[in-house]
């Protein structure tokens, strides 16, 4: 075992014990390979450090329960991958709540009958609607063409996307609405 190895046991051996200074140790030693690991996953700053983050704040409440015949590193890491997993399912959770709010929304984009935006993008000239859709964002420009002009379903859309069915339907609605509004201000 070499110094480093043995420094870490020992500084663990402490933070167990309570000592402050040892879990400052073990957060300086391993802080960047828990904060890259997270920023590979996560491809967002705010997002690693956050979870880094908290980490070190649940390692630190069970260091306790570390078991000395692992890698201290492994455990956490694996700390690290659950909470990253928490997240992920905490976001869809909320999305799935967010959704769930404008489901009268959702419900407009599936009836059949033209809405007030379908019938003014209806009216409206095609160059004059070319033009108005080139002030979309480049998402919502996108589903406009793919839906109105390329006659796609949502399923299709939403295959030629890689997105879910939902998250094209809500698009397509928000894309409607602020092209009715651009359109409505001429």
């Amino acid at each position: 075992m070499n110094k480093t190895e043995q420094s870490i046991k020992e500084n663990i051996h402490k933070a167990k014990n309570g000592n402050q200074m040892a879990f400052s140790l073990l957060l300086d030693s391993f802080w960047n390979e828990v904060y890259a690991f997270q920023l590979a996953r996560t491809k967002n700053e705010n997002d690693a450090e956050d979870i880094t983050i908290r980490t070190f704040s649940k390692a630190f409440d069970k260091i306790d329960s570390y078991d000395e015949s692992y890698e201290f590193k492994t455990w956490l890491i694996t700390i690290s991958k659950n909470l990253h997993v928490d997240l992920i399912r905490k976001r869809k959770r909320s999305l799935l709540d967010e959704m769930d709010s404008h489901r009268d929304e959702v419900k407009k984009v599936l009836d059949g009958s033209p809405s007030v935006e379908d019938q003014l993008i209806t009216e409206q000239n095609l160059a004059n609607l070319l033009r108005d859709i080139k002030k979309l964002k480049p998402h919502y420009q996108k589903v406009i063409n793919l839906r109105y002009f390329n006659e796609l379903s949502y399923a299709e859309i939403a295959k030629e996307l890689n997105e879910p069915v939902n998250n094209i339907k809500v698009k397509l609605l928000r894309a409607k609405k602020l092209l009715a509004e651009i359109i409505q201000k001429h």
